[in-house]
């Protein structure tokens, strides 16, 4: 079975997710720049969301142009991802309503960390599956990345109790960390 498909199903789910997003915003009550003001929040979970399902689609496609086999197991883990995704619309409506609460914080940081789980357990199962592939095998060298941003959200997740403005901080740090491509497979394919 080649990717294409895969990865075809995969964007237009993103795409939705980014729409269903950007239609959960309001429009502004006035007709000045004061109206926007009270909607900066919700503009600010908006970017941080969009930034995320950004990534992940990056990452996503790197991914896929050194993964040459699928079977039914990698589609169902890459379902598993996208299930995740697709919480981000709620989960950001949520926080832009609520992000002085915890709860609003920890779901967003659950779905954050479980992207997380669901992306790693699809590359590690690609290796498994694929165990010949050197590209495939010279992207995962190097796995610091991923492990230190699994730990910032289960950290910010815990914190959120307490200190939610911290752990949103942190959702926006790791994604700062992943706003540069990862260059490991571009590397493994030169």
């Amino acid at each position: 079975m080649t990717t294409s498909r895969l990865e075809a199903f995969s964007d237009g789910v993103l795409a939705i997710i980014i729409t269903i997003m950007v239609l959960g915003l309001e429009v502004p009550k006035g007709d000045d720049l004061q109206s926007l003001v009270p909607l900066i929040p919700k503009l600010l979970n908006y970017l941080l969301s969009f930034i995320y399902v950004g990534i992940y689609w990056n990452n996503h496609h790197h991914l896929f142009q050194v993964i040459q086999k699928v079977n039914g197991t990698l589609l169902w883990l890459n379902l598993l991802l996208l299930f995740f995704l697709s919480l981000l619309p709620i989960s950001t409506n949520w926080l832009g309503e609520h992000d002085h609460s915890a709860w609003p914080v920890v779901v967003y940081g659950m779905i954050l960390f479980l992207s997380s789980i669901s992306f790693a357990l699809i590359e590690k199962y690609a290796l498994r599956l694929d165990n010949q592939n050197e590209a495939l095998q010279k992207s995962f060298k190097n796995r610091k990345k991923e492990i230190a941003s699994t730990l910032l959200y289960a950290i910010a997740i815990v914190l959120a109790f307490s200190f939610p403005y911290v752990s949103i901080f942190l959702y926006a740090f790791v994604a700062c960390l992943w706003i540069v491509p990862d260059r490991r497979i571009e590397k493994s394919l030169s």
